[in-house]
């Protein structure tokens, strides 16, 4: 199989493995270059939010809107941290999900979304989405497509 798409590109550039999904919700683990243990997560909303953790404390890609809360309104003090990659890409695209892979690039971060492109790696095609939301259904259409064929 050929594996053009296989490839980070970019200093945020994340592995997403996804291993089970049970009851409506994503469980799986992502990794990036910065540290060898994967995030671990048990719902794709807990995923955002880990990987909105790891965007910022990069600041990159930099926001163009400061996150907006309940509270005061007392902005968080910038949480950025100076990073040293410890994984090459070669380890980090090695990871894989029992249940599907996807290479994450978030290019923007815009009008409180997220715009890149998305890799899934089982059939080496790369999509570009507009938004979180979007970014979340082409996971989950990736998957229904898995299990369809699984059935059948």
């Amino acid at each position: 199989m050929e594996r053009s798409q296989w490839y980070l590109g970019t200093p945020n550039g994340v592995i997403l493995c996804i291993d089970q999904a049970a009851d409506g919700q994503l469980k799986g683990r992502f990794y990036h270059a910065y540290e060898r243990e994967a995030v671990v997560f048990s719902s794709i909303e807990e995923a955002i939010f880990g990987l909105e953790g790891f965007y910022d404390s990069l600041n990159f890609p930099h926001p163009t809107m400061d996150g907006r809360t309940f509270g005061k309104g007392e902005r968080q003090a910038n949480i950025r941290q100076e990073r040293t990659r410890i994984m090459r890409d070669e380890e980090l695209l090695s990871r894989h999900g029992d249940l599907g892979t996807f290479i994450i690039r978030v290019q923007h971060r815009q009008n409180s979304s997220w715009q890149g492109r998305i890799t899934w790696m089982d059939k080496n095609k790369t999509v570009y989405f507009r938004s979180i939301w979007e970014m979340i259904k082409l996971v989950e259409g990736a998957l229904d497509t898995v299990s369809q064929q699984e059935d059948g």
